[in-house]
């Protein structure tokens, strides 16, 4: 099941290359915007295949479906970030970033006081680290414009 999913991206990915990238006339080969990614491409879906060959002649091995349910089951985590990207420009990153983080550690099994305490302190200093010490510019979320004038400065400056 994974080599096939991973032989249809591929061969998707190869269908691509000519809408997603540039031809430029009079450049070297190798200075092509196009060659390395077909290159890329075209060893990914030839490595897909042979996966795809190795597997279908391969023994059956007793547990291959519980192993298709664990690559399955990863996509879990694929949803929880996209869950916090789309939360992040509403709540603001402090606030998403400590939530995500507690119940993030709620679901992998940790229930303590001090294990919960610890996800959220260190989803605070990663906030504290990029927006202070790196400057990066992150969102702050609609959630900043309801709070009165000299909190919501603060907030957006430095939270």
């Amino acid at each position: 099941m994974f080599a096939w999913f991973c032989l249809i991206c591929s061969v998707f990915l190869l269908s691509q290359i000519y809408d997603q990238t540039a031809y430029k006339a009079g450049a070297k080969l190798f200075a092509q915007p196009r060659f390395w990614p077909a290159v890329s491409l075209c060893l990914m879906t030839g490595f897909a295949v042979l996966h795809l060959l190795g597997s279908a002649f391969s023994q059956r091995i007793e547990g291959r479906w519980r192993e298709v349910w664990l690559w399955v089951s990863s996509l879990e985590y694929a949803g929880w970030f996209m869950a916090y990207a789309f939360a992040v420009p509403y709540a603001g990153y402090l606030p998403t970033t400590i939530l995500f983080a507690v119940l993030l550690a709620l679901r992998v099994g940790y229930r303590s006081a001090k294990m919960l305490l610890a996800a959220a302190g260190s989803a605070l200093f990663t906030v504290l680290l990029f927006k202070t010490l790196l400057k990066v510019n992150l969102p702050s979320g609609l959630i900043y414009e309801q709070l009165p004038d000299g909190l919501r400065q603060f907030m957006l400056t430095y939270f």
